[in-house]
C-alpha cells in the first residue's frame, strides 16, 4: 500500500482500536466506523448511576509480560497508568474449608518456585506440577487440557481449574490444550516477571480507549460513531463497496478492516467460518471501600464468585464460564456473591448498593473445535483483513489477543 491509501476500520473495540493506531503510524489514511456511540467494545468504562460510580464493565486483567499491551499503550503514552503487584503472587481463598494460600512464582524463567512446597498450593506435589510443562508444549489440535492434565483431585481443584476457567472462559475439561499451552508459554513459562496481573487504573477507558481516539484525532483519522456496516459488496478477488444503510459506497483502491464481532462478520462475508459458541461472563460491583490491608485480588475456590477485586471504592467480581447463572435473579444472585465476599474479606456490614452487569457472548468458546473456527487475518479478497480476539491470534480471547489482531490486520493491510 501506498503512503496515505485510504483504509476504513470497521470496529472501534481494541483489535478496531490497534489497527487504526498501527495503520496511522504508516502512514494510511484511516477512517474509523462504529456502530456504538462509542469505543471500547466490551472493555469500556461508564458511569453506572445506581453505584454513582465510573466503573469497567468487568475486571479486566492483562499480565506484565503481554507484549502487544505494552507495544499500544507505549504509542500512545499510558503503559505506566497499568499497576499491579511487585511480584507474581496469588492469594487463594478455598471457601469450603477456609483456608488460604499464596502461589508465589519466583522472577526469573527458571521456575524453582515449584520445588518449595510453601509457594505451591497446598496438597498438591511437584509431579502434578510438571504436567503444566506438558501442557504447555501442546500443538494445536483435538487435544482438550483434561486429556494432557489428570481431572480429578487437589491440584485440578486448585490449581488447573480456576486459572484455565479464568483465561479460557469455558469449562477448562472441554478447553483447548494448545490455546493453554499458548498461554503457559508467554506467562508463567517466562517466570514471575512476566506474569504480575495488571489493571488498568482508573479505568479502561482511561487508559485503552480515550488516549487512542485522542492519538487517533490529533493525526487527522475520521472516527464515525453509529456507523453499522449494512453490507460488502465483492467483485472477484476485491471488496467493492461498502453499504452503511444509505447506499453503496464504492471504495475505490481503498482496503478494509473488519474488526466486528464473529457473528456479524460471518453475516457481513459470505462463506466466513466463525466461532459460533459462545460463553458468559458475569461481574458484579459493590458500592463500598474494602477492609484495610484486604488483598488487591483473591481467587476463590468453591464459591460463586471467583475473582475478588478490591478498587478504592468498590469491591468488585468475576464468574467466568456464567452461563448457568447468566439467567439467574439479580438479586438472589447478588446476595450469594457478598457472601462470598464477607467470607473473603471479613467485611462486616450489610449487603451495600450493588450491581450486576453480564455479558452472555462474553468470548468464543476456547475449545478445540471452536478454535479450529478461527478465521485468519488475510481473506480470499485482497483488500480485506480481519481483527478480533475470535480470529487466530494463537492466544485465546484476551486483550493481548484483539492487539495483536489489530496490529496483524493492519501489517497485512499496508503492505497489500
Amino acid at each position: 500500500m501506498t503512503s496515505g491509501r485510504i483504509v476504513h476500520v470497521i470496529g472501534a473495540g481494541l483489535a478496531g482500536l490497534a489497527a487504526a493506531v498501527e495503520l496511522t503510524r504508516r502512514g494510511a489514511r484511516v477512517i474509523l466506523h462504529e456502530a456504538a456511540p462509542r469505543a471500547g467494545g466490551r472493555c469500556r468504562s461508564y458511569f453506572d448511576r445506581t453505584l454513582g460510580q465510573t466503573i469497567d464493565n468487568g475486571n479486566h486483567f492483562v499480565f506484565s509480560g503481554n507484549q502487544a499491551v505494552r507495544r499500544y499503550l507505549g504509542v500512545l503514552g499510558t503503559a505506566d497508568r497499568l499497576e499491579g503487584p511487585a511480584h507474581a503472587d496469588f492469594a487463594f481463598h478455598d471457601l469450603k474449608d477456609g483456608s488460604r494460600w499464596t502461589l508465589a512464582i519466583n522472577d526469573s524463567p527458571l521456575p524453582w518456585w515449584v520445588l518449595d512446597p510453601r509457594r505451591r498450593t497446598p496438597g498438591t506435589t511437584l509431579g502434578e506440577h510438571m504436567a503444566l510443562a506438558r501442557l504447555a508444549l501442546s500443538r494445536q489440535g483435538p487435544a482438550t487440557i483434561a486429556d494432557r492434565v489428570d481431572s480429578q483431585g487437589a491440584f485440578w481443584d486448585r490449581v488447573v481449574d480456576p486459572m484455565m476457567l479464568a483465561v479460557l472462559n469455558c469449562p477448562p475439561a472441554e478447553g483447548s490444550a494448545w490455546l493453554a499451552g499458548r498461554f503457559l508459554r508467554e506467562s508463567f513459562a517466562r517466570g514471575g516477571r512476566a506474569c504480575r496481573t495488571m489493571v488498568a487504573v482508573p479505568n479502561l477507558d482511561a487508559v485503552f480507549v480515550d488516549p487512542a481516539l485522542i492519538w487517533l484525532s490529533t493525526r487527522g483519522v475520521t472516527v464515525r460513531f453509529g456507523a453499522r456496516l449494512r453490507g460488502i459488496a465483492m467483485e472477484g478477488d476485491d471488496v467493492v463497496a461498502l453499504d452503511f444503510g444509505a447506499g453503496a459506497e464504492p471504495l475505490g483502491d481503498a482496503g478494509v478492516v473488519l474488526a466486528v464481532p464473529p457473528w456479524v462478520a460471518g453475516e457481513l462475508v459470505t462463506g466466513l467460518v466463525v466461532p459460533d459458541r459462545f460463553c458468559s461472563i458475569l461481574n458484579a460491583h459493590f458500592a463500598c471501600p474494602p477492609p484495610p490491608g484486604a488483598r488487591a485480588i483473591t481467587a476463590l475456590i468453591g464459591g460463586t464468585a471467583q475473582w475478588v477485586v478490591c478498587h478504592p471504592d468498590r469491591i468488585s467480581i468475576t464468574i467466568s464460564g456464567a452461563d448457568d447463572l447468566i439467567d439467574a435473579d439479580r438479586e438472589e444472585l447478588a446476595a450469594r456473591i457478598w457472601k462470598d465476599i464477607v467470607a473473603t474479606l471479613g467485611c462486616d456490614a450489610p449487603m451495600p448498593t450493588w450491581q450486576i452487569v453480564k455479558e452472555k457472548r462474553a468470548t468464543f468458546a476456547a475449545t478445540p473445535a471452536q478454535d479450529a473456527r478461527r478465521p485468519v487475518a488475510r481473506t480470499r479478497w485482497r483488500n480485506l483483513f480481519l481483527a478480533g480476539d475470535w480470529t487466530q491470534t494463537g492466544l485465546p480471547a484476551t486483550i493481548e489477543g484483539a492487539l495483536r489482531s489489530g496490529e496483524a490486520a493492519a501489517r497485512l493491510a499496508a503492505a497489500s
